[in-house]
């Protein structure tokens, strides 16, 4: 893997799921949610309906902000991809997110 690697992600979507605020072993507030997106695209000329729904966590001061959101809210959220140790499926890590 090249130090030019990049794992960026930023996604309009709506909180359709939104665990109860935990704390990890060494005292970090988290928190675990499915998020929903659903949009319009291009692709190769031609116009497509998507929709998404992935998994997300979010740790620290983020997990507290998002602890107080309501199910529903549309946000844009930024952060990076990740696959669990023992899943088979990327999970987004929530570094920021505003109001879209």
């Amino acid at each position: 893997m090249s130090a030019a690697a990049v794992n960026q992600l930023v996604l309009t979507a709506c909180v359709a799921e939104l665990g109860a605020l935990r704390f990890t072993p060494a005292g970090l507030p988290a928190i675990d949610l499915r998020l929903e997106h659903e949009s319009t695209v291009t692709e190769a000329a031609q116009l497509r309906q998507v929709k998404a729904a992935l998994k997300a966590v979010a740790f620290g001061a983020v997990a507290e902000r998002l602890a107080r959101q309501g199910m529903g809210s549309l946000w844009r959220f930024q952060g990076f991809l990740a696959t669990p140790r023992n899943g088979k499926h990327p999970v987004l890590h929530i570094q920021d997110f505003q109001q879209d």
